[in-house]
């Protein structure tokens, strides 16, 4: 309920100067953000089911890409969940600093809208 309310506040404090109404504005953007967290998860589920050596910059791109294409909305989703795993999996599991700043830049990739196959590895099934 809390990230409900503060998804709703940034909504309408960041489409306060567009052109069409701020309630409207501010459904779009909680929609797209929903829909790009919906992404996120998805491009996780599908790294997890896939289980596939060398493919997380892959997802990581993918998940990225397909929430941002949703607008403003679903690329501050991704940026947020993103930001968010990499501060966890820097902090608490030890990896090192390149594997992190390597999953940024796949991150930022797909986000800016760079294609995701840039970082598939050969053999990913067709499928994901």
């Amino acid at each position: 309920m809390r990230l409900y309310v503060c998804l709703v506040l940034l909504s309408l404090t960041l489409c306060a100067n567009a052109d069409m109404p701020p309630l409207r504005r501010g459904a779009e953007f909680v929609r797209d953000a929903v829909g790009g967290a919906w992404d996120m998860y998805r491009a996780y589920r599908d790294m997890r089911e896939a289980n596939f050596k060398g493919a997380d910059k892959y997802f990581h791109a993918r998940g990225n890409y397909d929430a941002a294409q949703r607008g403003p909305g679903g690329a501050w989703a991704a940026k947020v969940i993103s930001d968010a795993r990499e501060k966890w999996q820097s902090d608490l599991s030890g990896r090192g600093d390149e594997d992190t700043q390597a999953d940024i830049e796949a991150n930022n990739w797909g986000r800016n809208g760079g294609d995701p196959n840039r970082y598939r590895p050969a053999g990913l099934p067709e499928k994901y």
